[in-house]
């Protein structure tokens, strides 16, 4: 089945202050949409185009040469971007705050304290030139949590071969400039900063309950 842009789960305006209205808009709707859409053509009429997002990324070793690019890309982007509005919410409504039960001992247990992740997190963020993400990944062989960076719209999933790291990815932050760039310009670290304020911490729990 062809991949389809998800509906957002709440307003475009429901991430203010911390995300704008117009950037929600343009990047949720534009630059996933054309994803979803390059995606899509570059897949048409081979076999993983009947296969899930998530399960075309843990096999992009296996895709032909010729289209592994634009679906590394693409199928990349979209795995990113979907996780990416779920794990968002109106802060103070689902949105902010700290993880509780299973995910913050995980974290604790893995960081020692939330505020040693945070830093972690945010170093992950900040360091990576360029354009890329910032993950929260669950590392099935060792039992633990770690943080990790990719560049583009590279994702765990897809191995360590090709993205660096491995492992289920839980919390992801994209930061491509055209993620925060209208309202923060350069200041990528108030981008971050304020991110922390709209973490849905109950949709990354679940995330990492299924990741379990």
């Amino acid at each position: 089945m062809p991949f389809t842009l998800p509906a957002l789960p709440y307003a475009l305006s429901a991430l203010e202050p911390s995300i704008d209205a117009t950037t929600m808009e343009i990047h949720s709707q534009k630059h996933h949409g054309a994803y979803v859409t390059n995606a899509n053509k570059a897949l048409e009429g081979s076999k993983w185009a009947e296969l899930s997002p998530e399960a075309v990324i843990k096999q992009l070793a296996e895709v032909p040469e010729d289209k592994r690019g634009p679906v590394r890309n693409n199928a990349g982007g979209h795995v990113n971007h979907s996780m990416f509005w779920l794990t968002m919410a109106t802060p103070g409504h689902g949105g902010g705050g700290e993880p509780t039960g299973a995910l913050a001992d995980a974290i604790k247990d893995s960081f020692s304290t939330f505020a040693h992740f945070k830093d972690a997190f945010g170093a992950a963020a900040l360091s990576r030139f360029g354009s890329g993400w910032a993950w929260l990944i669950w590392h099935g062989g060792e039992k633990k949590l770690v943080v990790a960076s990719t560049p583009n719209q590279d994702n765990p999933l897809m191995g360590k071969a090709i993205a660096g790291c491995e492992g289920t990815p839980i919390l992801g932050l994209d930061v491509w400039e055209h993620g925060y760039y209208l309202k923060y310009q350069n200041r990528r670290s108030d981008y971050v900063s304020a991110w922390w304020n709209v973490v849905s911490w109950g949709a990354v729990a679940a995330n990492f309950d299924k990741a379990r």
